[in-house]
């Protein structure tokens, strides 16, 4: 085998290895995102749609709601900054991220007193900005796991790029965090219907079962999941002699 084909072999074992990955986990963003909409009555994960709807309802006259939901917004907001703490210089990224996702979920999941509605909403929300940090892109594609508008608008700016003749690398790979979201999202529609509340316990689950498999994946594959530091990547770049 010359050595240009095991390139391309690694290239392709990898990227099929991400491509899963983020399938999964978009699945159980997709699963949780429908299922904390049902219990909740507001988007745990849907930032854009909260922000619309917290400016309706100040015009409303309903502070108290707007307040729930821009308080939902900086726990995402959060959410986000934790997972790149969590992850940062760890050998075992999604395994990290994926464990503190689940428990969160537990704890959203234990609240089930009505009077604190709005800690299971805000748990959940903080476990969907946290999961963002699992996996940020392929093989230097960027890959958003609940910024399901961000994927399709790549997608959509793929296919119009392939159309002129200039197609972006591997653009097609944007659709599969939607694919992801939106077979999780059926799913967790039907379980809620089915078991209310206690659905949670199963999207708890399937976190922890994620968070057990990505122990297993090499830590080395695992770091490749993450965008390389500014300063590492300066380190890296060749200089111009005589600078």
């Amino acid at each position: 085998m010359t050595r240009e084909r095991r390139r391309r072999v690694i290239w392709r074992r990898r990227t099929g290895l991400g491509i899963v990955l983020v399938a999964a986990i978009s699945f159980l963003a997709g699963m949780t995102d429908a299922a904390g909409l049902l219990i909740a009555g507001s988007f745990v994960s849907f930032m854009s749609g909260n922000t619309t709807r917290a400016a309706v309802a100040l015009a409303d006259g309903q502070p108290g709601y707007a307040g729930i939901l821009l308080g939902a917004l900086w726990m995402f907001v959060a959410g986000n900054a934790l997972g790149i703490i969590i992850a940062h210089n760890a050998a075992r990224r999604a395994f990290r991220v994926l464990s503190g996702v689940t428990v969160l979920l537990s704890l959203a999941a234990i609240i089930t007193d009505p009077d604190f509605a709005t800690l299971q909403f805000y748990a959940i929300v903080l476990a969907m900005g946290l999961v963002n940090a699992a996996v940020e892109h392929i093989e230097g594609l960027p890959i958003g796991l609940t910024y399901v508008t961000g994927a399709l608008s790549r997608f959509g700016k793929g296919i119009g790029s392939w159309m002129v003749g200039a197609p972006r690398r591997d653009w097609s790979l944007q659709i599969v965090p939607w694919l992801g979201m939106v077979s999780g999202g059926i799913c967790g529609a039907f379980l809620e219907r089915a078991l209310g509340a206690n659905v949670l316990w199963l999207v708890c689950a399937l976190s922890a079962a994620l968070a057990i498999l990505t122990f297993f994946i090499p830590p080395r594959l695992q770091r490749r999941l993450a965008p390389r530091a500014p300063l590492q990547a300066a380190k890296m770049r060749p200089t111009k002699p005589g600078l």
